[in-house]
């Protein structure tokens, strides 16, 4: 089925006791069990399993290929799924540029605990090789990359990691199985913040991990949600699922308006430099052209001046809402450096955008006034 098809069928039926077309919502937190004492439909209390989530985990594992899926509470409960695989002694190798929740955990968290990390340009698959050690058990990506969206070519990264024995996980949130799916190209895992895109209306929160097999690393991320306990609500599933059916056309969308207004901002004198896969001179467009049918609907821009002057133009926009996150259906613009703190390596006059569903024209016309 294409990717259309099953956004809207996966996992999802008629429900067989009353008929409903809709998908049902299971509260529950506890399920009866039989005379005989067993549980008849496999669920026996809502923290290791429930219907509703089960049906989105299920749905996600169909759009990205894979074999199953595990669902938690934020993408940051996901990554940190994976993680949890590594061992005191283990080494990993991250993305030189990343999410810096994703590069904390990997400091800080998973050092605290034993594991050495090196950052590295995984954009450079023989600088990832130059790092890798007999004790590599993890090499993680992020593609596109947050904040300048640099794009690692998987395959190549996947080969050298599998060659030395390790695992490759990936962070497909910016993209979606919609425009990537990494598990094709050979990882073994692929995380999505849900709350993004998946959700895409800015009004629930989640994550998700793919795995390419079912294997002993696949079960020990399952036990791991259930004994770790980060998991989502029902209604949080239930309106995950439910916003997954119109995926494939609002990403779509979006990326067609982004990539209007990257052109348009990288025409501007008033722009230093544009960040988007789709543009002629970005360092990663012809690797993006083979992995990505289109390229995303996040743009980057650094405009002429420092701080003060991206924070200026920001404060200027009518349509865009000056917010963290990105994937609703609302344009979203942020001064990135600022949230990431004060040893952030994004460039100081930076504005992230998320590009939503509005008109373009109008989003440009925003754009426009708000550069002074």
């Amino acid at each position: 089925m294409k990717i259309e098809t099953l956004a809207v069928h996966a996992a999802r039926g008629i429900d067989t006791t009353t008929s409903a077309v809709a998908a049902p919502l299971h509260l529950s937190t506890t399920f009866e069990r039989s005379a005989d004492g067993s549980y008849a439909h496999g669920f026996s209390y809502s923290r290791p399993d429930n219907p509703t989530r089960r049906a989105l985990e299920l749905c996600l594992a169909q759009l990205e290929g894979g074999a199953d899926a595990v669902c938690f509470s934020s993408g940051s409960a996901a990554t940190m799924a994976v993680f949890s695989l590594l061992k005191p002694g283990d080494h990993a190798i991250g993305p030189k540029e990343c999410y810096y929740g994703t590069r904390q955990q990997l400091r800080d968290v998973a050092g605290g605990w034993g594991v050495t990390v090196d950052f590295v340009d995984t954009t450079d698959p023989g600088a990832v090789a130059q790092k890798l050690r007999p004790e590599t058990r993890l090499v993680w990506i992020e593609t596109p990359s947050n904040p300048t969206l640099s794009v690692t070519d998987i395959a190549a990264v996947a080969r050298v990691a599998h060659g030395n024995g390790a695992w490759l996980g990936c962070d497909n949130t910016f993209a979606t199985p919609i425009l990537q799916r990494p598990l094709a190209f050979g990882a073994d895992f692929v995380m999505h913040s849900s709350t993004k895109y998946l959700g895409g209306h800015s009004d629930v929160m989640g994550g998700a991990l793919v795995m390419r097999a079912l294997d002993e690393a696949a079960g020990r991320i399952r036990s791991y949600q259930a004994v770790a306990g980060a998991v989502p609500s029902p209604f949080d599933c239930w309106l995950i699922r439910r916003s997954i059916t119109t995926l494939p056309y609002r990403m779509r969308a979006q990326s067609t308006a982004a990539a209007r207004i990257a052109g348009f901002l990288a025409r501007d004198r008033r722009v230093e430099r544009v960040f988007y896969p789709g543009l002629p001179d970005h360092p990663g467009h012809a690797l993006a052209r083979e992995q990505m049918p289109l390229f995303g609907a996040m743009v980057s821009v650094c405009v002429r001046g420092g701080a003060a002057e991206a924070i200026a133009a920001a404060s200027r926009v009518h349509l865009f809402t000056r917010a963290t996150s990105l994937g609703g259906v609302e344009s979203l613009i942020e001064h990135r450096a600022s949230i990431e703190g004060p040893d952030s390596p994004t460039p100081q006059n930076l504005l992230r955008l998320s590009i939503g569903l509005e008109n373009d024209e109008d989003l440009i016309a925003d754009l426009d006034q708000a550069l002074g």
